[in-house]
C-alpha cells in the first residue's frame, strides 16, 4: 500500500510539473515572442538566436541543444549533482516549444499582442505572470528545466558568490542583449518587467500558501490570550519566562507559530483581550513540523 502511494505521489508530481512546463512555454510562444519581448535563461539565449538567423532557427532545438551542452559541462564539473527531474524538464520544455511553435503555430491562433491591443507593456506583465506560475508549479513539485542554474552552481563551486547572484547577472546580460533582437531600449525593459513579474508570481505560488508568521505577545494576560488562541484557532502557543533588562522584572512572553490565513484571527484575539498589548510580527523564513510543512531534506 505504501509503494503504491509513492508512485501515485510521483505520477502526480511528473503530471503538474509537465502542466508548469507546459503553461511556462505556452507564455513565451504566445505573448512574448510574437512581441519580440526576450526574458532571461536558456530560453532567452535561443530566442536571440532565433530572431538573429535568417532562417529562424527553432527555439525548441536550441534550448535543447544549448541546455545539453550545459547538462554535460555540469556533469563534467559537479559529478552526479543533477537528477533525473532536471533532464526531463530540459527535454519536456523544448519539446513544448516545438509543439507551440513549430507544429501549431500557436501565435496563428492566440495572438498575444493582438488579445492586448498592441500594448506591450500588457504583454510583459501577463507573459510573465504566466511564466511565474507555470515555474512555480514545476519548481513547487521538484522540477526545474536545467539552464543558467547550471552556469550557476558552477560558479558558486569556484568563487565566492551565490547561485542566485550568478543567475540574476546571467539573466541581465541577456535581456540587455536583446537590444540587438528589436533595437529598442523599450523591448529590454520589458524584458526585465517579464523578469519581475515572474519572479513575484513564482514566489507567490511556492510560498504564497505556506507563509506563517511568529507572533511574540508581551502582555499580562498571555495565559488567557494562549488559551483562546488554542481553543477558537487551533493553534498552539508556548509561553517564555524572559527578564526585563532595565527593570530586572520577571515576565511571561506567549510565542505562536500561525499560517497566513490565521494571522488576522489571531490579532483579533489579542487586540479584544488586551488593546495594550505589546506584539511583534515577523515572517517565517519556514517552519516545519506538526500542523505545518514537512521537512523535506
Amino acid at each position: 500500500m505504501q509503494i503504491f502511494k509513492k508512485k501515485t505521489n510521483i505520477v502526480i508530481s511528473y503530471i503538474v510539473i509537465t502542466f508548469g512546463l507546459a503553461l511556462f512555454t505556452f507564455a513565451w510562444s504566445t505573448f512574448m515572442l510574437p512581441a519580440k519581448i526576450i526574458s532571461g535563461g536558456v530560453t532567452g539565449m535561443s530566442s536571440i538566436i532565433h530572431f538573429l538567423t535568417p532562417g529562424n532557427v527553432s527555439i525548441g532545438l536550441l534550448s535543447l541543444l544549448i541546455n545539453g551542452v550545459l547538462l554535460l559541462l555540469g556533469f563534467t564539473v559537479m559529478g552526479s549533482k543533477f537528477g533525473a527531474n532536471t533532464i526531463y524538464g530540459i527535454v519536456v520544455s523544448s519539446l513544448f516549444f516545438i509543439l507551440w511553435q513549430d507544429m501549431l503555430h500557436i501565435e496563428q491562433y492566440i495572438n498575444g499582442p493582438e488579445l492586448m491591443g498592441g500594448n506591450d507593456f500588457l504583454c510583459a506583465i501577463v507573459g510573465g505572470m504566466l511564466c511565474g506560475i507555470g515555474m512555480g508549479l514545476c519548481f513547487s513539485m521538484g522540477g526545474n528545466t536545467g539552464g543558467t542554474d547550471i552556469i550557476a552552481l558552477i560558479a558558486s563551486k569556484y568563487y565566492n558568490i551565490s547561485p542566485g547572484k550568478v543567475i540574476m547577472l546571467i539573466d541581465l546580460v541577456i535581456i540587455g542583449c536583446t537590444f540587438f533582437v528589436s533595437h529598442s531600449f523599450d523591448k529590454v525593459i520589458y524584458g526585465y518587467i517579464v523578469m519581475a513579474a515572474a519572479t513575484y508570481v513564482l514566489d507567490l505560488v511556492i510560498d504564497g500558501n505556506k507563509q506563517s508568521y511568529q507572533i511574540m505577545v508581551f502582555s499580562s494576560h498571555n495565559d488567557e490570550i494562549g488559551e483562546t488562541v488554542t481553543k477558537e484557532v487551533g493553534r498552539g502557543a508556548t509561553m517564555l519566562n524572559a527578564e526585563g533588562l532595565y527593570s530586572h522584572r520577571e515576565q511571561k512572553v506567549l510565542l505562536m507559530m500561525v499560517h497566513r490565513t490565521d494571522k488576522p484571527h489571531v490579532m483579533r484575539i489579542i487586540h479584544r483581550i488586551d488593546q495594550d498589548a505589546f506584539i511583534s510580527v515577523s515572517k517565517a523564513q519556514g517552519v516545519y513540523g506538526k500542523n505545518f510543512e514537512k521537512l523535506k531534506l
